[in-house]
């Protein structure tokens, strides 16, 4: 049901979790632990998974934050929970507030979880390639600093994501890339036809390593190759299915 970062796990005071897309309720493309509020998946269904994943956190279900993502670069500083069904824009969220539990949630896009102990802040980003390319990962860095926290001393953890085998783009996204960011060429390999893999994990862990964070952890998991643990946006688009679902990424500061 959830994997852990060992580096983010020896964080005293914190807890986390990457939830795979098991031990939930929900039925057919959402099966079984769907946490998205809007693509098509029973209400009733995503509360009671959302319900058993803050449970598994030690946090009552209307403490689990999530924000309405838009693969943008807004990080708002979270200081109590809101109602999900109106949440704000963000794709980045942090807080220096015991127990409040903090969520991302994605289907191939990398979850990064945060968190500086002394501060006593942390943060959940949304990074899919657009949002990470635009600066989601220094925007919700930022944000932690104006709570006290320092790059140093964060340790991040990227989650499952797609992995580089699984992404092939064309040279029309190779170019955005070098066009922006030439350090990027370093995550990109040569692909069939033409066309390149990119490796989401190595740019994310760059742009962390750039902007000073102390610690990174990144899991070694393909959503879209593992059709039995995680949910994958690409997958179900190469095979002509009709919806997916959405797995959680959370932190929280234990009170």
């Amino acid at each position: 049901m959830m994997l852990r970062s060992d580096p983010l796990a020896a964080v005293p005071g914190v807890r986390h979790a990457f939830f795979t897309r098991t031990g939930g309720v929900s039925e057919g493309v959402w099966g079984t632990l769907n946490m998205g509020l809007r693509g098509g998946d029973e209400p009733a269904r995503v509360a009671e998974n959302r319900g058993r994943a803050a449970a598994a956190l030690g946090v009552a279900a209307p403490h689990l934050v999530t924000a309405r993502q838009v693969h943008g670069v807004t990080a708002l500083a979270v200081t109590a929970p809101w109602d999900n069904a109106t949440a704000p824009e963000a794709d980045a969220i942090v807080t220096d507030r015991p127990g409040l539990l903090l969520g991302v949630l994605t289907a191939d896009c990398g979850p990064v979880l945060l968190a500086d102990r002394e501060a006593g802040v942390i943060g959940a980003v949304h990074a899919g390639w657009q949002g990470a390319l635009d600066g989601v990962l220094e925007a919700a860095l930022a944000a932690m600093a104006g709570l006290g926290a320092a790059p140093g001393r964060i340790t991040a953890a990227l989650g499952p994501c797609i992995a580089q085998a699984s992404y092939e783009v064309g040279p029309e996204f190779v170019a955005r890339f070098l066009g922006r960011d030439a350090a990027s060429a370093a995550c990109f390999a040569p692909g069939v036809g033409g066309k390149a893999r990119f490796d989401l994990k190595a740019f994310v862990a760059a742009r962390l390593r750039r902007a000073g964070v102390g610690r990174i952890d990144a899991l070694p998991h393909d959503t879209c190759a593992d059709a039995g643990r995680f949910f994958s946006y690409r997958r179900t688009t190469l095979r002509g299915e009709g919806g997916f679902g959405l797995q959680l990424s959370a932190i929280v500061l234990g009170q």
